[in-house]
């Protein structure tokens, strides 16, 4: 049938449903223990939240496409979850899961101390300090030990950060 036929209050726009955090192309998914059973718990609250849905049939139908949009890359996380387990005992080099104290050596803060924990990108949180895996400043402290210097691109400056610590 033509569009010329079609009523204007007939044609719905397709829900907005948010990306989840980006996974770079061909970077396997992992995560800590904590990490998977966040992904777990946040099924379990949308999967809830579904069934609570009230309102019209077209509201209705509009927010269950929205919440399995959302499930659907949720579980597509979940299926691709590589659980990765700390080490036990002294960390030796800063790895996935573990938590880094450094120190910045040159730059606008040099001097200054932060202590992130790496983790996988839905994980990530800036404000409980837990940064992903696949974040510049991970990515050139992973591998390295108590004392060693690692660089990273900053803007138009390569920051040199010193390892302090990693538990």
């Amino acid at each position: 049938m033509s569009r010329g036929f079609v009523r204007e209050d007939d044609q719905e726009e397709a829900p907005f449903v948010p990306p989840r955090a980006a996974l770079p192309a061909g970077v396997p998914n992992h995560v800590t223990p904590r990490g998977l059973e966040l992904l777990l718990a946040e099924r379990v609250s949308l999967e809830a939240e579904r069934s609570a849905v009230s309102g019209s049939d077209d509201e209705r139908r509009r927010e269950n496409a929205v919440i399995d949009g959302r499930l659907d890359l949720l579980n597509e996380r979940i299926a691709t979850a590589r659980v990765v387990e700390k080490a036990p005992g002294p960390q030796r080099e800063v790895r996935f899961g573990n938590s880094v104290r450094f120190r910045y050596k040159n730059g606008p803060q040099e001097g200054a101390e932060r202590t992130f924990t790496i983790v996988g990108v839905d994980e990530a949180s800036l404000a409980e300090l837990r940064i992903a895996f696949v974040a510049p400043v991970a990515r050139a402290l992973i591998g390295k030990r108590i004392g060693d210097l690692a660089e990273f691109q900053l803007g138009a400056q390569v920051q040199q950060l010193e390892v302090v610590g990693i538990s």
